[in-house]
């Protein structure tokens, strides 16, 4: 029973745990990391080489209109970073959000 009453004597000194972000930010933290992990979720399907984009008012070429197609690498370094990069920002903001709606994980 002793160890109890020195435990319980600890767990009253011990101050209250608070966290390190304010709960009143967490709202605006979701928002910007879902929001960036949407962003970052759709840059290579709408990104096209500029020089693919052809008006057709202006095309005073005889060439045909070339399919615009997404750059392929042969070691997608570019597109697996972005991809991870969306993935970390994307499960820290649904977290985010989790917590902001009282939903703590």
């Amino acid at each position: 029973m002793a160890d109890y009453a020195s435990i319980e004597v600890l767990h009253k000194a011990v101050p209250a745990f608070s966290p390190y972000i304010p709960v009143g930010l967490l709202p605006y933290i979701a928002f910007i990391l879902l929001s960036a992990t949407f962003a970052l979720g759709f840059y290579f399907s709408t990104s096209v080489p500029a020089q693919s984009i052809r008006s057709p008012i202006y095309n005073t070429s005889t060439d045909p209109p070339r399919i615009c197609s997404l750059p392929k690498d042969t070691l997608p370094v570019r597109e697996t970073a972005v991809a991870s990069l969306a993935s970390i920002l994307g499960g820290f903001g649904v977290v985010a959000l989790f917590c902001t709606v009282g939903v703590y994980v």
